[in-house]
């Protein structure tokens, strides 16, 4: 606790009061607890220190090696990065021929109404079941996650019994789905780690998922859908990226670069903005290249030299 000193009437010892005063509010001052303990770096696999804005974080290599882990282990809603599951049972689905690219999908009324983000699908229209996918990878339609549900098993719950299914299959033991698009409930949860292994699963089971995660734009109904995502600009090899938010979550993000014959994957969750998630994940590229040895370290920086100024106290009065 921190008290306020007053001065009172003067003394012959009041010089020495108001000075002894002083120093125990700042004495008090640093010793009061979490008052200095703001949130350092996290701690990378090799004591190195990365600055990172998200919840929790991790970073894998091509062979499931973590190479930087913050909280990854920690319950989070995944948000659209459940999309993931839904691109993973419908590729499954694709290959063992159930389903066809461009085989006709009825919306229905209860697909047309899924609170946004939606692409606009209207009750009763008959959409490519290709297209329905872009617009889950893309677009990150809610509308389309839904209906790609109800056309597989017929209704939406009986998806999402699939989706914890095959969760299980896979091992993500932390993971529960409770709906195909990932709109807010209590009882969907994921860790980066699970979200990692799940992402990981998707790209070497169906490769050809990474054209579809790595495009920028698909058209429906005359508008251009188009994912304004710097790090597709970037020079780090990005070639898959799912988004993901909600006011629960914050801003989530599945991304996987390949670079050097070595592919890394990164997943964020709980960043506090889109800008940021997108800086933490090129931060934790950057660094996975130089523990590749694909890039050169960045050069130290020297502590400062400069000196601080001593605490200055009042002049005895």
């Amino acid at each position: 606790m921190v008290y306020a000193f007053l001065p009172g009437k003067r003394s012959g010892h009041s010089a020495i009061s108001r000075r002894s005063a002083l120093i125990a509010v700042v004495c008090s001052l640093l010793a009061w607890p979490g008052l200095l303990a703001w949130p350092g770096p996290a701690r990378a696999q090799n004591g190195q220190l990365v600055a990172l804005n998200a919840e929790a974080v991790l970073l894998v290599d091509s062979d499931g090696k973590t190479l930087f882990a913050k909280n990854a282990e920690d319950e989070h809603a995944p948000a659209s990065l459940v999309k993931l599951m839904t691109l993973y049972l419908a590729y499954e689905d694709l290959e063992a021929a159930r389903v066809t690219p461009e085989e006709p999908v009825t919306i229905s009324a209860k697909a047309a109404r899924t609170p946004r983000y939606r692409m606009g699908l209207r009750a009763g229209a008959a959409v490519p079941f290709r297209l329905l996918l872009e617009g889950v990878a893309i677009a990150s339609a809610n509308d389309a996650a839904t209906a790609v549900a109800e056309h597989l098993s017929g209704d939406e719950e009986s998806f999402v019994a699939r989706m914890n299914a095959q969760a299980t299959k896979l091992g993500l033991a932390a993971t529960r789905f409770a709906n195909p698009h990932g709109l807010p409930d209590p009882n969907q949860r994921s860790t980066a780690r699970d979200l990692a292994t799940l992402t990981a699963k998707l790209l070497e089971d169906f490769p050809s998922v990474r054209t579809l995660l790595g495009s920028r734009t698909f058209v429906y109904r005359g508008k251009v859908y188009n994912r304004r995502i710097p790090l597709f600009r970037d020079p780090g090899g990005v070639q898959a990226l799912k988004t993901g938010f909600t006011n629960e979550a914050g801003y989530n993000l599945a991304v996987a670069a390949w670079r050097g014959g070595h592919r890394f994957l990164a997943i964020l969750l709980g960043a506090s903005s889109r800008s940021l998630s997108f800086l933490d994940a090129q931060k934790l590229l950057q660094y996975g290249f130089v523990q590749a040895g694909l890039d050169p370290p960045a050069p130290e920086r020297r502590p400062s030299t400069r000196r601080s100024r001593p605490l200055a106290l009042p002049p005895p009065s």
